[in-house]
């Protein structure tokens, strides 16, 4: 355990020290959620949503999770870069845990997008979202959580492919879907019936409800409880699937 902190301690620091030569970086991931909020949220005001919950209480937490969804599906980009430049193959012939590999950039990306979401919140305060403390760390911890489990996969797929030409389109096909068929920007109560019986098959969803329940302050609802159960079972499954993935990468070459 000493030697896996150490390690993850060490890459998390690597990339963290480029990321923050990077300002560009860490703020270009907010430009759509925040576009968004403030294009698309004045035309939800007043609307009846979600049982006559106010609109940002609806938009504000749909937008914290499309910020990891899309952040987080497209970290993959990264590995890409460096296969193709080598980096990746010094790193797996180093004596560092492949659970380190995995989990110090994971542990970054879910650094980065939570700042993001905080400044994302911010703005959302100032435009009219009224949410209890407690929830809006809940929604933090949501973000965190999500960042954790679609980051994993996300380099978990590019180390399974060879450029970006497949790895773009492969997470698109997902991502999309995904946005759609989660509620993220309305909730799906307001679709028809066969609609929001497919979009029950769809994980996200249920964080999405969660954390806007808990920024309505109803932090003891099922949905609440049954979003947190989920959110940690997808990040453990798929920390534990790239991991694998990490691991039979380097036995390959040997």
């Amino acid at each position: 355990m000493p030697a896996l902190l150490s390690d993850t301690a060490l890459v998390f620091g690597r990339y963290a020290r480029k990321v923050l030569r990077s300002r560009f970086q860490m703020l270009f991931g907010m430009v759509m959620p925040l576009l968004y909020l403030v294009l698309f949220g004045p035309l939800l005001t007043g609307l009846p949503l979600d049982g006559g919950r106010d609109s940002w209480q609806v938009l504000a937490p749909g937008l914290l999770l499309q910020l990891a969804l899309f952040g987080a599906s497209f970290a993959g980009f990264s590995v890409i870069v460096e296969k193709g430049q080598g980096v990746i193959d010094r790193m797996r012939v180093t004596p560092v845990s492949r659970l380190a590999l995995l989990l110090g950039r994971v542990l970054l990306d879910a650094a980065l997008l939570t700042c993001q979401s905080v400044l994302l919140v911010g703005a959302a305060l100032l435009m009219g979202l009224r949410a209890p403390l407690l929830g809006l760390l809940i929604g933090f911890a949501f973000v965190a959580l999500l960042t954790v489990a679609l980051g994993s996969l996300s380099y978990a797929l590019a180390m399974r492919l060879t450029g970006a030409h497949q790895f773009g389109p492969t997470v698109n096909a997902v991502t999309l879907p995904v946005m759609l068929l989660s509620g993220l920007m309305l909730p799906m109560s307001l679709a028809p019936g066969w609609l929001d019986a497919l979009s029950h098959l769809v994980p996200l969803r249920y964080l999405v409800e969660a954390v806007r329940d808990a920024y309505a302050g109803q932090y003891a609802s099922g949905d609440v409880l049954v979003g947190a159960l989920i959110a940690l079972g997808l990040a453990a499954a798929a920390v534990t699937a790239g991991t694998r993935v990490f691991r039979e990468e380097r036995t390959s070459l040997r």
